[in-house]
C-alpha cells in the first residue's frame, strides 16, 4: 500500500474530526491512505467530498466511487494510477505536473473526475495540452473529409448529389479512377503548357510576321491555346461544384489558376481590339506584359504534388526564421557596402560610385554570387571583402536549420495525422458494427453477455471532436441501410 505521510506542520489541536480523518483508496489496483487534512484543503474536489460524506448513506459514496468495502472501509476507482500520482500533488504543492507518456488530452478527462481545475496546471504542461488539441482538431478535420468522400448519405436533391459528385471528380484524385485520371491530365497539361512558353521563346522556332517581326509558331499557338481551354473548363466546373463560392475565390490556389487564365483572354482583347482604343505600340507592350504573367500557371503543380504543399506550410511556419535571415543581410549589406564604398574612394578607377550602387556589391558577394562586374582593387576593400563573404555564409547559414527542422517536423506530422485520422476511421467502423450487433441481439432477447463485454472496452476518457465524427458516421451508415431495405 502506497501511504502519503500525514503533514507534520499542523496544530493538531485546531484540527476537527474530519480533518484527522483518514481514507483508504484503491486507485486501479493501487491502494493509498489519504488524510483529512490534506484533502480539504480543496473542499470541491471529488476526495474531499467522500472524506466529509463516508459517514452518510451508501448512495451518496457510491455516487462518489466505484465501489466501497465497509469492512475495510475502503473505496474502488476504475481510474489511471499514473494520472492520479500527478493530480494528487496539488494537495501538496498547489500545482500539477503531467508526467512524460501520460496523454494529456485523457489527463484533462482524469482531473475533470476528481473535480480539479485545469488551471492548477503548470505552464509548460498548457503548452503541451494546447499543442495535442491543435492536432486533435486537425484529426476530427481530416477525419470529417474522409467521412465527406465516403458518400454514405443519400442525398434528397439531385442537383446537390451530383454537384457532389462533380466536386469529387474534379478536387479528390484518390475518390475514384476517373477523378484520378483528370488529375493526371490536368498535370499533364501544365508541363505541356509551360514546356510551349519555354520553346515559344527560341528565335529558330518563330517565325516572321507581316511586318517582319517575330512571333509564336502557329503550331505551338494552337498547343497553347488547347492548354488554356482545358484550364477554363476545369476552372469553370470546380467553380460551379463548389459548396462554398466565396472560400472558393479566396483560396490561394484557385488565385493562382485564375492568374494562370486570365492573361490569354486579355491578350485577346487587346490584339483585337485594343487597337482601336489606343496606340499599336501601347497595345505590344501591355501583350508582351501579360504573357510574362504565364509563367503563374507553374505554381499550379503545386495542386498536385503533396512535397510541394508541404513545402509551402513549412515556410508559412518559419517566418521568423526567415525575417531573423532579411535582417541579418539587410544589417551586414548596409555596414559593408558603406565601409566597401569609404575605402574604394582613394583609388582612382573604383568602380563604387555610391553607397547606394555599392548595395549590389554587397548582396552578390554576402551570398557568395560574385558576378565580377564590381569588385575592390584596394587592400582594404579586399579585406572588407572577404569579411563580408564570411559573415554573409554564417548568416545565412543559422537560420536555415530550423527551417529545415520545420519542414521535417510539418512531413511527420502530417504523415502521423493521416495515419491516426485512417485508425480512427476503423475504430468507429468497428464500434459501429459493435453497436449494430448489440441492437439486434436486444431484440431476441438475449442481450446479457455480449453487451457487458462490450462495454468493457470502453472508457470515459472519449474524444468530443472524434466522438462527433463518429455520431456523424453512425447515422450515414444508418441512413445507407435504411436506403437499402
Amino acid at each position: 500500500m502506497w501511504t502519503i505521510p500525514k503533514p507534520r506542520y499542523k496544530n493538531c489541536n485546531s484540527l476537527d474530526t474530519r480533518d484527522e480523518a483518514e481514507i483508504a483508496v484503491n486507485i486501479g489496483g493501487v491502494k493509498l491512505v489519504l488524510y483529512g487534512d490534506v484533502l480539504n484543503r480543496y473542499p470541491e474536489s471529488r476526495l474531499a467530498e467522500l472524506i466529509n460524506c463516508s459517514t452518510l448513506s451508501y448512495d451518496i459514496i457510491y455516487s462518489l466511487c466505484d465501489d466501497y468495502d465497509p469492512g475495510k472501509r475502503e473505496f474502488y476507482f476504475d481510474r489511471d494510477p499514473d494520472a492520479f500520482r500527478c493530480i494528487i500533488d496539488v494537495y501538496y504543492f498547489g500545482e500539477i505536473h503531467i508526467k512524460r507518456g501520460i496523454c494529456p488530452i485523457c489527463f484533462i478527462k482524469e482531473m475533470e473526475f476528481w473535480k480539479i481545475d485545469q488551471s492548477y496546471l503548470d505552464e509548460c504542461c498548457k503548452s503541451d495540452l494546447t499543442e495535442k488539441e491543435e492536432e486533435l482538431a486537425e484529426i476530427a478535420n481530416k477525419v470529417k473529409l474522409i467521412l465527406d468522400d465516403l458518400d454514405v448519405v443519400p442525398s434528397f436533391n439531385r442537383s446537390a448529389r451530383y454537384q457532389k459528385s462533380l466536386w469529387k471528380l474534379m478536387e479528390k484524385p484518390e475518390s475514384s479512377l476517373p477523378a484520378r485520371i483528370i488529375a493526371i491530365a490536368s498535370f499533364l497539361f501544365v508541363l505541356v503548357s509551360s514546356l510551349v512558353m519555354c520553346v515559344g521563346t527560341i528565335p529558330e522556332v518563330q517565325m516572321e510576321d507581316d511586318e517582319g517581326d517575330l512571333v509564336e509558331h502557329p503550331t505551338l499557338e494552337a498547343i497553347e491555346t488547347t492548354c488554356i481551354g482545358w484550364f477554363t473548363v476545369e476552372y469553370l466546373l470546380r467553380f460551379m461544384s463548389s459548396p462554398n463560392k466565396l472560400h472558393f475565390f479566396l483560396s490561394f490556389m484557385n488565385i493562382i489558376d485564375f492568374l494562370a487564365i486570365m492573361p490569354f483572354y486579355v491578350v485577346l482583347t487587346l490584339t483585337y481590339q485594343g487597337t482601336a482604343m489606343m496606340d499599336l505600340a501601347k497595345v505590344q507592350q501591355a501583350v508582351q506584359a501579360l504573357r510574362i504573367m504565364r509563367i503563374a500557371r507553374i505554381f499550379k503543380l503545386a495542386r498536385h504534388s503533396s512535397g510541394l504543399q508541404t513545402l509551402t506550410y513549412a515556410l508559412k511556419r518559419s517566418f521568423k526564421e526567415l525575417g531573423l535571415l532579411l535582417m541579418y543581410m539587410g544589417i551586414g549589406i548596409f555596414v559593408f557596402s558603406a565601409l566597401g564604398y569609404t575605402l574604394e574612394q582613394s583609388h582612382p578607377d573604383t568602380l563604387f560610385s555610391s553607397i547606394p550602387q555599392s548595395f549590389w556589391w554587397a548582396i552578390i558577394t554576402m551570398t557568395t554570387v560574385g558576378y565580377g562586374d564590381i569588385y575592390p582593387k584596394t587592400t582594404l576593400g579586399k579585406c572588407n571583402a572577404a569579411i563580408s563573404f564570411l559573415c554573409g555564409v554564417i548568416a545565412i547559414a543559422l537560420p536555415i536549420h530550423p527551417i529545415i527542422n520545420n519542414f521535417v517536423i510539418f512531413y511527420n506530422k502530417q504523415r502521423l495525422l493521416e495515419t491516426a485520422a485512417k485508425h480512427e476511421l476503423e475504430l468507429m467502423e468497428l464500434q459501429s458494427s459493435e453497436d449494430s450487433m448489440v441492437k439486434a441481439t436486444r431484440k431476441s432477447g438475449a442481450l446479457g453477455a455480449l453487451e457487458s463485454s462490450m462495454r468493457t472496452s470502453r472508457s470515459d476518457n472519449s474524444i468530443p471532436l472524434i466522438e462527433e465524427s463518429t455520431r456523424t458516421f453512425k447515422s450515414r451508415k444508418y441512413c445507407s441501410e435504411t436506403e437499402s431495405f
